[in-house]
């Protein structure tokens, strides 16, 4: 029976993961070892910026580990997403770390680097041509929005990734990449079926987050049959179950049954998961339908100002009792001494221990809390702007009179001096939609030889 095997070495590149655990899936002779070393959920801020989320010496750590196991054993290594939102300065900055580690480790390799950034005449033009449709939650596509944009990736599927290891790269960086297309492109390219590699890539994209109890900063093993995968943990710590299996299946889903991708969509109704013993999982049923329009997801960030925040501390139960209604007293007073035709920007109360974390949809909000966290949050065109908001408005709050109060010292307890904090530049998803294009066209690979 044929069988492929992909090991998994952590969540993303630069959480880190046990040399035991990884020691013990080399042990398996791996035919893959594959990594996502980003995502879009740390936010915009990351591709607009051109900076990683991950820190560099974490990823260098890592590297320092895959890369001498996987060239000298003669495994191909996928990365993908590199540095975070596979941007072109995410990619170079991870290739920059890539090349110093093989110059200082003596490793010889042929490099395959996968460009995911898009020209904004490409998605110009596919918006004109009708090409372009919004992802849920997302509005219509504007041209005015694709001028803004600062930094403009597609999420590629597993086509470039072939690609580059048909021409023989021993190590494949990607640019933004389809979480699941860094582990299921090489199989699938052999002859495995697309539906159970994509399905496996999807549990192995967070390696041991999948496993009980669940950990991004640990290995995990999948090994592809003809009609099904096992899932297997590289740490006694920690193994597979049929629960942990599927409700990680669910993990950043609308649609519990179907997985949309570049190409086409994972279709799940008839999947079963099975406890095989040993902490291993056997997987089966999962189904890839091809489209017949192939999309690819293109996200796009612009700027839209600069923050400055001030973090409080509320016990004063009277206060406690009558938060909201102040936090609008004092908007409207920082609105009267701060006109917002002088001062454009925003404004923002988050109520830790209130509702700061769902907002209206809060169903708890009645409760009373013995204290409250307020983040002030104030959002400018310049950083001299949101200073002046943010100050403004945590000295109001700071001394608010509010009816029965008794305490006149002072409202709130700041736990850092300076009170007021700059956070720098503010981005928001500009472009988040699907564009019709071809699977390889966007994509350019660059083949470099190393210590040669």
């Amino acid at each position: 029976m044929a069988t492929f095997t992909i090991l998994s070495p952590t969540a993303i590149l630069g959480y880190g993961f046990p040399e035991a655990s990884f020691e013990r899936g080399l042990a398996c002779n791996p035919d893959l070892i594959a990594v996502d070393a980003g995502s879009a959920d740390p936010g915009p801020y990351y591709l607009g910026a051109g900076k990683s989320f991950t820190d560099r010496a974490a990823v260098r750590r890592d590297l320092g580990h895959l890369l001498p196991a996987a060239v000298k054993r003669g495994i191909p290594l996928v990365i993908g997403s590199a540095g975070g939102a596979g941007a072109r300065p995410h990619l170079q900055w991870t290739v920059d770390i890539i090349e110093q580690l093989a110059q200082e480790l003596g490793l010889a390799f042929r490099l395959g680097v996968i460009a995911a950034d898009i020209n904004p005449e490409t998605l110009r033009a596919g918006l004109e041509q009708g090409g372009v449709q919004p992802l849920t939650g997302a509005p219509p596509l504007t041209a005015e929005a694709i001028d803004e944009t600062a930094a403009l990736v597609a999420q590629m599927g597993v086509e470039p990734l072939q690609n580059a290891l048909a021409t023989g790269c021993d190590v494949v960086v990607a640019g933004r990449a389809y979480d699941p297309a860094v582990f299921a492109a090489l199989p699938i390219l052999r002859g495995f079926d697309p539906g159970l590699a994509l399905h496996l890539g999807k549990i192995l994209e967070c390696a041991a987050i999948a496993a009980s109890p669940g950990s991004g900063a640990d290995c995990a093993l999948g090994i592809l049959e003809n009609d099904r995968f096992v899932l297997q943990a590289l740490s006694d710590d920690r193994c597979f179950t049929p629960a942990s299996v599927a409700a990680h299946t669910l993990y950043e889903k609308s649609n519990p049954c179907i997985l949309p991708g570049p190409g086409g969509e994972l279709d799940l109704r008839e999947v079963h998961f099975e406890d095989i013993g040993r902490g291993r999982v056997a997987v089966s049923g999962s189904r890839f339908t091809a489209s017949s329009d192939y999309c690819l997801k293109i996200e796009g960030a612009r700027l839209v100002g600069y923050r400055c925040i001030s973090i409080a501390g509320i016990r004063d139960p009277i206060m406690i009792a009558s938060i909201g209604e102040i936090l609008e007293q004092v908007r409207t007073r920082v609105d009267t001494l701060l006109p917002a035709a002088a001062q454009p920007g925003s404004l923002h109360f988050h109520v830790y221990g209130r509702d700061a974390v769902m907002g209206p949809g809060e169903p708890m909000r009645g409760h009373s809390a013995h204290e409250l966290g307020v983040v002030i949050d104030a959002v400018c065109p310049t950083p001299e702007a949101a200073d002046t908001l943010c100050s403004l408005t945590r000295s109001t709050l700071l001394h608010f009179g509010y009816p029965a109060r008794i305490a006149t010292a002072g409202n709130l307890a700041f736990p850092f001096s300076p009170s007021d904090l700059r956070a720098g530049a503010v981005y928001e998803f500009s472009v988040y939609h699907l564009l019709r294009a071809d699977p390889l066209g966007l994509f350019p690979l660059t083949v470099r030889e190393l210590g040669q």
